[in-house]
């Protein structure tokens, strides 16, 4: 990542992060692994996948990057190999975690936009399919960051800290490569989730007008849908994961498209009073609290996940009394 801040705010805030993240994704993914929130394996499976990917993101984005330099600036990976290998571990869990994001969200657009592909498509093995291959290509894609840095010192022969390369601003290669990159994450995938929200609304609102007045007229009457009933929770999951998606990363958007269309390089300091260092840590900080988000998210919108989440929370009690 483009030269996190240090100062007090930034050490308190990320390990806030750190310290709620870690523990909220872990038990995310084991009460999703039980199975018990009433929700399809095809879903569940898209789930814990990104409950794992956002447990990534906290390891490496924050722990491993931002807090190791913080707290232990002189560890080995604070060396420039250490760092470099960091930021491409950091870069490919977060474009796991986004892509899946939009892996989720197709799967539910097909789900309830088309029911003759809904059968073949929306399974437990192809989810699997999509998530390794999510996993494998966001690894790929991210390689070339390895040789992105430069050292800042050489104490001994051994490279010291990471820094930018120059070259990084004016090379085309570079240049091209850094458009595709956010093109690629965030960029498509906001455009993407927002047309797949979309589609699935439209067809939502134009499908519960059609069932609602085919049922007055065969019954006489309104009564409840127990279709459309069913489809609620898995519409509500899908908007708030969604939604909370294109909130936390519309700020780093923004610098992204600022840093292009002026010409501006990444901010390089730490001068908490310069704008484009507070739009640029703004970003990043938002991007990383998304990590944390959906934990949240489910346990206010999921009943089920939401009474397994408090049985949990009773034993560790009971444990440790």
């Amino acid at each position: 990542m483009h030269a996190p801040g240090n100062g007090l705010v930034f050490s308190i805030y990320y390990s806030v992060l750190a310290a709620f993240g870690v523990p909220a994704n872990l038990v995310t993914v084991m009460i999703l692994s039980r199975g018990r929130c009433g929700l399809s394996g095809c879903i569940t499976r898209y789930l814990i996948s990104m409950a794992v990917t956002d447990l990534l993101v906290i390891i490496t984005a924050v722990i491993l990057s931002r807090l190791c330099a913080i707290y232990f600036p002189f560890s080995f990976l604070s060396s420039t190999p250490g760092c470099s290998l960091v930021s491409v571990l950091s870069y490919a869990s977060t474009d796991s975690s986004v892509w899946l994001t939009v892996a989720f969200a197709f799967d539910r657009f097909i789900a309830i936009c088309c029911p003759e592909l809904k059968m073949r498509y929306c399974t437990e093995k192809t989810a699997a399919v999509v998530v390794g291959m999510v996993g494998v290509l966001c690894c790929f894609k991210n390689i070339p960051f390895y040789f992105m840095y430069d050292a800042i010192y050489i104490i001994n022969n051994v490279p010291w800290y990471c820094n930018i390369k120059e070259s990084y601003y004016v090379s085309l290669p570079w240049r091209v490569f850094d458009w595709l990159d956010c093109i690629l994450t965030p960029c498509l995938p906001f455009i993407l989730i927002l047309l797949l929200n979309a589609l699935t609304v439209r067809h939502i609102l134009v499908a519960s007008r059609a069932r609602r007045s085919l049922r007055v007229h065969s019954n006489g009457k309104k009564q409840s849908d127990p279709e459309m009933e069913s489809r609620k929770k898995s519409i509500v999951l899908l908007f708030l994961i969604s939604g909370s998606f294109l909130l936390l990363w519309l700020t780093y958007v923004v610098n992204f498209l600022f840093v292009q269309i002026t010409d501006n390089n990444y901010s390089t300091g730490s001068n908490s009073n310069d704008p484009k260092f507070i739009l640029q840590e703004s970003g990043y900080m938002l991007q990383l609290f998304s990590s944390c988000t959906n934990t949240c998210i489910y346990a206010g919108s999921q009943t089920k996940f939401r009474k397994e989440l408090k049985d949990a929370v009773k034993i560790l009690l009971q444990y440790n009394s």
